[in-house]
């Protein structure tokens, strides 16, 4: 690189330092704020149910076949599973960190949907979900109330219908739970020794509810090809029931005599949760607790915001006496952690300015190394954002340590026109001349001594290597960004505002007691 083409050419030097901070300015409005680098291995939840089964019954008749399907999927590191007494069963693959996420989903799918031939036919009707696990829990989200007669199911069910939806529409939500999922649902409690008595078996009471309890297609009254008729009108049926008179009169058995036999006469039916396997509450109220999950490389910050704008206007529709509170915000932490760090960068910058100052004892030259600092970080930025990293901790580190390391190059270049300028007498745009003659050569060697140093930490592997190579990548860029502002803007700047400094003027008590 031909320095006295810059030194020739300031506005061309402005210019190139102008599109490297534009460019660190979009990267830090787009970059994703988090605490720490994505180290989290991707995986995908497998959920499937068997209603009436016992834990071991759902292990043997659902986890092993899924299981088996899954075993060898490329990438899956290992697979754990877990069978509940109500029927419930799943599953979660975790795979290497080099695996997408989205890719692994779909060859999950695949293999869950082989399995399927060897499953329960209850299992396939209730469905089989094959989900990509969120990254990590942002918030947790509580709605409360003092009011009894909003009890927890009521609450969990609210949320269910007027909240969860609402919640899992905005941007960078990866998923919404309701913890507990107490949703209502007509228990129904079979009496043995009534159904021992009328001669029935748990299978009758089954088929007689499915029989009796599902929505039919009626048809269409005067549909073609009828010609004398100049109306159509659709008929509706009834055939899903919603209360617990209905469920009451489900008939069970016809007898031949003409006696009918009704649910109601072997089992006790009743309008109450789903599960009882979960209790949720808060400061001893009722309440339903959610928590939302963040989409991997979203904005943590602005995701939260987004949520919490969101709730705001929900509340307003919500019944008096429910209200939402939020008790885990861990977006608090990455903001004070963070926001102490940006203070250590602040004075670790105003620090490095100030021995600049008092070594060179001359504004003008302090004022190149107080220009070229601030755009080697900026400009880091926008690499930052083409690597794909995130504003977390490490790559604030990394800047941190980097401005020790930034600011060496111009000073470099300031002390030596400074130097040629005194025991030559040349005027400042000469001395610049002579004095990058020596020095590019010098400074891009020195750049690429300490990306030698840094970048080889980058390549390791597993979480330690994708840990730190956010912080040795954000180091390197910078100094390389440093090396090229050293090489245009600052010899530019030396040549238009250095002077020669006048022996004669007197130095103040501080720049004599350090430069006597």
């Amino acid at each position: 690189m031909q320095a006295n083409f810059f030194i020739r050419r300031p506005i061309f030097s402005a210019v190139i330092s102008i599109v490297i901070v534009i460019v660190g300015i979009i990267g830090l409005k787009m970059l994703p704020v988090d605490q720490y680098p994505a180290i989290t291995p991707p995986t995908v939840k497998i959920s499937a149910s068997y209603p009436g089964a016992s834990a071991l019954t759902v292990s043997q008749a659902v986890g092993t076949p899924i299981e088996q399907e899954l075993n060898g999927t490329p990438g899956m590191i290992y697979m754990e599973s877990s069978s509940t007494n109500s029927g419930g069963f799943s599953a979660t693959v975790t795979f290497d960190l080099s695996t997408d996420a989205d890719l692994a989903a779909v060859e999950i799918q695949n293999r869950v949907k082989l399995a399927e031939s060897r499953l329960p036919a209850e299992v396939i009707q209730n469905g089989i979900s094959v989900d990509k696990q969120a990254s990590s829990q942002l918030l947790t989200l509580c709605l409360t109330s003092d009011d009894p007669k909003f009890d927890e199911i009521y609450l969990s069910n609210f949320a269910t219908m007027n909240v969860l939806d609402m919640l899992r529409r905005i941007p960078g939500v990866g998923r919404v739970s309701n913890v507990g999922s107490r949703y209502y649902a007509m228990q129904i409690w079979l009496l043995p020794d009534r159904l021992s008595g009328f001669g029935l078996t748990v299978q009758d009471i089954q088929n007689a509810i499915k029989e009796q309890n599902r929505e039919s297609a009626a048809g269409v009254l005067g549909q073609q090809p009828a010609t004398d008729v100049d109306i159509t009108i659709p008929i509706t049926a009834e055939g899903r029931l919603s209360d617990v008179s209905q469920f009451e009169n489900i008939v069970v058995r016809a007898n031949a005599d003409g006696s009918i036999i009704r649910l109601k006469d072997v089992a006790r039916i009743s309008l109450e949760a789903s599960s009882y396997t979960t209790e949720s509450g808060m400061n001893g109220k009722n309440a339903a607790v959610l928590r939302i999950y963040m989409l991997p490389g979203a904005n943590a910050m602005d995701v939260v915001a987004r949520v919490k704008a969101e709730l705001e206007q929900l509340s307003k529709t919500f019944p008096e006496g429910i209200h939402y509170e939020i008790p885990l915000d861990n977006t608090e932490y990455i903001s004070a952690s963070i926001h102490k760090v940006y203070k250590t960068l602040f004075e670790a910058l105003f620090l490095v300015i100030l021995v600049v100052y008092l070594s060179l004892q001359n504004w003008r030259a302090t004022l190149i190394p107080l220009i070229a600092v601030p755009i080697s970080l900026v400009g880091t930025f926008g690499f930052m954002l083409i690597f794909g990293f995130s504003l977390n901790l490490m790559t604030l580190l990394g800047l941190i340590l980097s401005i020790g390391i930034v600011v060496d190059d111009a000073i470099v270049v300031v002390e030596n026109v400074e130097r040629i300028m005194e025991e030559e007498k040349l005027d400042a745009f000469h001395a610049t001349q002579k004095a990058m003659k020596g020095l590019t050569g010098a400074l891009i060697a020195t750049s690429l001594v300490l990306c030698a140093v840094f970048v080889p930490v980058s390549f390791l592997g597993g979480i330690t290597g994708i840990l730190y190579r956010q912080f040795t990548v954000t180091i390197a860029v910078s100094v390389l960004i440093s090396t090229v502002v050293a090489l245009t803007l600052s010899p530019a700047m030396c040549a238009l505002i250095l002077r020669p400094n006048d022996p004669n003027k007197p130095k103040n008590v501080v720049f004599r007691t350090i430069d006597p």
